[in-house]
């Protein structure tokens, strides 16, 4: 006998079963991406506009109309900029520190994070709210309070100042918490039963399954430490200590600003958040978007 499949192909959708965004026409398609692309170009001009002055001779700084383009390309900028200044200092400062904090946040946020998400301990979710509560407390009126305990610890004007009041942070907390309330309770009975104990439970099971939510936070962890200005410029007294962001302002004068040399050094700024960007982004993205199987 013949075996005559009647079904439809499992290429063949209906119509009506089509996801919006499959039933959309060429023009729309087009339109979306036209406004998506300029959006691109608006936001990434700035940005092209700091790299395309850096390596511009100071005469195109006052040129009308402004050149788009560098003319001549010329490292003269750069050149001048680590002669009078200890540039290659500050960068090793701020990726040492941003390095150190983000490897903290790791570490404690996903402790703190795992406590309230599967602890069970009298008061967790009202402890847990608490510290929530904690974020609505600007950042500008802990500086003083800050201040007045790293003097007193002995600590101003030395990384541990910058170091050790942001090895935690609530928002990361938080973020890693939300994560891990998604990943099945499963996870972590099984490895209690095997006789795994809470160390050996959060290096084995919470550690791997957060990859993606970890990914997210570090991203986010050193781009805001390597950009963070106002307390290292209050902690920090010594030229050689400053992080780069605090010594590209000493390069302001009063009377005068060299702005090939802020440029360039703000161009060298830029180039590790983008690295850190574009290697990260998946995880960034991941971790922001999904999460573990639902217990």
């Amino acid at each position: 006998m013949l075996n005559i499949k009647t079904s439809a192909p499992e290429s063949f959708v209906p119509e009506s079963k089509k996801s919006p965004s499959s039933r959309k026409s060429p023009l729309s398609r087009i339109i979306v991406f036209s406004v998506v692309s300029l959006w691109a170009v608006v936001g990434l001009f700035p940005l092209y506009w700091l790299f395309d002055t850096a390596f511009s001779p100071p005469s195109d700084f006052v040129s009308i109309p402004p050149h788009m383009t560098p003319s001549p390309f010329t490292l003269q900028n750069f050149v001048y900029l680590f002669h009078a200044a200890p540039v290659g200092r500050w960068v090793l400062n701020s990726l040492m520190i941003a390095a150190v904090v983000t490897i903290g946040n790791l570490l404690f946020d996903l402790m703190a994070a795992y406590a309230f998400s599967k602890g069970r301990f009298r008061g967790r979710d009202t402890l847990f709210w608490i510290v929530m509560g904690t974020m609505m407390i600007p950042a500008q009126a802990t500086l003083v309070p800050l201040f007045m305990i790293m003097m007193r610890i002995h600590l101003l004007n030395t990384y541990g100042a910058i170091i050790f009041p942001a090895l935690g942070q609530v928002w990361g907390v938080f973020l890693l918490r939300q994560y891990l309330q998604t990943v099945s309770v499963d996870y972590f009975d099984a490895a209690r039963m095997d006789g795994a104990s809470e160390w050996m439970v959060f290096w084995k099971v919470v550690l791997p399954l957060s990859t993606p939510a970890l990914g997210a936070l570090g991203l986010l962890t050193f781009v805001a430490t390597w950009n963070d200005f106002v307390w290292p410029l209050i902690a920090l007294n010594s030229t050689s200590l400053f992080t780069l962001p605090v010594g590209l302002s000493t390069l302001q004068q009063q009377y005068y600003t060299n702005y090939g040399y802020i440029l360039a050094g703000g161009a060298i700024a830029a180039v590790p958040t983008i690295i850190i960007f574009l290697l990260g982004q998946r995880f960034f993205i991941r971790g922001l978007t999904t999460g573990g199987t639902k217990g």
